[in-house]
């Protein structure tokens, strides 16, 4: 069974919940107790962006590290991803890639109004989280066009994670909130909705996973040819 652990951020609230990863215990053991994040240790090589998988483990010294390349000896535990813009294997030419351009132009246009967003934003992540389809569901759970958790959802009051208009919204806040979070830095509040506001905290910037730059990459490419739209 896929348990999802990470130990920097045990007290992370539903709203920094958002991952599309889960760290896949090893047949070893699984990691030990959290420790401070100034002993984190970054390991992941430039060709980790062609990899689908991060080692998260613990160094010699008592550090917390993460790698694109399996520690030789010792515990360590697998994180895989999954979301439709996330593979960093993905073949797919994101500059020239078709556009949806006329779905839920009022769901998105409601959702960009209440919460000040720009709509080309909105359906950047759409794009990005499910392609535009409203039954989309993940491995690891997340529901509907925006890639809802279920915990997220509920508590952002959503009835129905594969309604449209319900998920936009819900979507919307979420990302909104995001935005304010990081003093409306975009690449920053995307890396946060794929990855976890939490986990850009801890590093100060967009995480180390292969996935999540992938995701804040293609996010910002479909941004700029949905504003051009």
């Amino acid at each position: 069974m896929l348990v999802f652990i990470y130990l920097l951020a045990a007290t992370a609230q539903a709203e920094t919940s958002k991952p599309h990863f889960v760290a896949k215990p090893s047949n070893k053991s699984v990691l030990g107790k959290a420790i401070e994040a100034s002993k984190v240790s970054l390991n992941v090589t430039p060709e980790a962006k062609q990899g689908d998988r991060v080692y998260h483990y613990r160094t010699v010294d008592g550090g917390l590290a993460f790698s694109d390349r399996a520690p030789q000896q010792g515990h360590y535990q697998v994180l895989l991803f999954d979301c439709y813009a996330c593979s960093p294997k993905s073949n797919v030419n994101w500059s020239s890639i078709p556009l949806f351009t006329t779905l839920y132009q009022q769901q998105i246009a409601t959702a960009a109004q209440r919460y000040q967003l720009d709509p080309a934003l909105i359906r950047a992540v759409i794009h990005a989280e499910s392609a535009f389809k409203p039954a989309a569901i993940s491995k690891v759970g997340a529901q509907g066009l925006m890639q809802l958790m279920p915990a997220t959802a509920k508590e952002l009051g959503v009835n129905n994670a594969f309604h449209p208009a319900e998920n936009i919204l819900a979507g919307s806040r979420y990302l909104a909130k995001l935005l304010d979070r990081f003093d409306g830095d975009i690449a920053l509040a995307c890396a946060a909705y794929n990855a976890g506001a939490s986990r850009v905290e801890q590093f100060k910037g967009i995480p180390p996973y292969p996935e999540t730059q992938a995701y804040v990459e293609r996010v910002q490419i479909l941004l700029k040819r949905y504003r051009k739209a």
